[in-house]
């Protein structure tokens, strides 16, 4: 059971990670645990080969590069919102006629669209909290031991990624990773796309018909 839960953590880190960096611009408290943490580091190679971090303070790093990079990426250039590449206008739903809003209503999972750089419930940040705060519920649910509840929610997250995230993110990351202006961005789009995918490929594998066999 203990590696169970060891793999229920890392898949909540790695929720925690992706949703925290797609939401809104890293400061440098984020730069220095992140810098500090040689594992989240094994996940972002071009990062670690660029020459900028080494040169600059975070400070500096933050408003020439990244903070231009993330503006570039999510508010400017790029549109990281679902009902985008739904609706045959191409416009932001941004009421409570969103389908993942009664998503989010039904698990009473609150938007706080203030402490983020979105303006709509939509945006893959908050999409990805929204699995973190689902995987963090799973990972609760082992630890004491009710698996009917874990697994529950594990049908819950796999249906959220196959009906919602993997069917628009994909191609939003895939024009991050090719709009990039910075290793930072690129890689983390690399690390999301392919985390997301292998997620789904492992909640599959998890759930049968029967239950959910958390030995695999």
């Amino acid at each position: 059971m203990n590696d169970v839960l060891t793999k229920q953590l890392a898949r909540v880190n790695l929720y925690a990670l992706v949703s925290r960096i797609m939401m809104k611009e890293v400061d440098e408290e984020f730069l220095e645990k992140f810098e500090a943490d040689e594992m989240i580091l094994s996940f972002f190679p071009n990062y670690q080969g660029w020459e900028k971090p080494k040169e600059l303070s975070h400070k500096n790093l933050l408003e020439q590069f990244l903070n231009v990079d993330f503006t570039n990426l999510f508010v400017l250039h790029l549109i990281p919102y679902e009902s985008f590449y739904f609706r045959d206008d191409q416009m932001l739903e941004t009421g409570g006629d969103n389908p993942v809003v009664q998503i989010y209503n039904e698990y009473d999972f609150r938007v706080q669209l203030d402490k983020a750089r979105t303006v709509s419930p939509d945006h893959i940040g908050i999409e990805l909290e929204f699995m973190y705060m689902l995987a963090s519920s799973e990972y609760k649910a082992l630890e004491n031991k009710d698996y009917d509840a874990a697994c529950q929610i594990a049908r819950i997250q796999r249906d959220f990624l196959r009906d919602h995230l993997l069917q628009w993110a994909p191609m939003f990351l895939q024009n991050v990773k090719a709009e990039a202006g910075t290793p930072f961005y690129f890689d983390a789009a690399s690390l999301t796309l392919e985390f997301m995918l292998s997620d789904y490929e492992y909640l599959n594998e998890l759930i049968t018909e029967e239950g959910c066999n958390y030995t695999v």
